[in-house]
């Protein structure tokens, strides 16, 4: 179930972005099964539909989904869910290297967060 934080930083169509891609990567959804239709995920997360519909817009963008007029949309075959958050993430490290950040702390940030999740 993807849950919404609206008092958050992230906007809401990112976080239903991240939301589908985390079900996708811990195997929720796999290849070619068919994801919640847009209006039906806005009206049990209580958000206006065009919200969710930027969301699969996205999702589609990147080829995580893919859309079949009149059946809905799926997971693709070749979703690499994670691609996008990779690409945030290497875009940050390359601005954080630039900035003089060491690459020992940004691996040290690494591993404390890691050691959050296997607590």
């Amino acid at each position: 179930m993807i849950t919404i934080d609206i008092t958050g930083r992230t906007p809401i169509y990112e976080q239903i972005y991240r939301a589908v891609c985390s079900e996708i990567t811990r195997g929720v959804y796999k290849e070619n099964d068919k994801i919640p239709p847009s209006r039906v995920l806005a009206q049990q997360l209580g958000l206006n539909p065009n919200t969710v519909t930027k969301a699969y817009q996205m999702l589609e963008r990147d080829g995580i989904i893919y859309s079949v007029t009149g059946k809905g949309s799926f997971v693709a075959g070749s979703a690499n869910p994670n691609g996008a958050l990779t690409r945030d993430f290497e875009s940050k490290v390359r601005e954080m290297l630039k900035a003089g950040v060491p690459a020992d702390d940004l691996v040290r940030i690494i591993e404390n967060v890691k050691g959050e999740f296997e607590k």
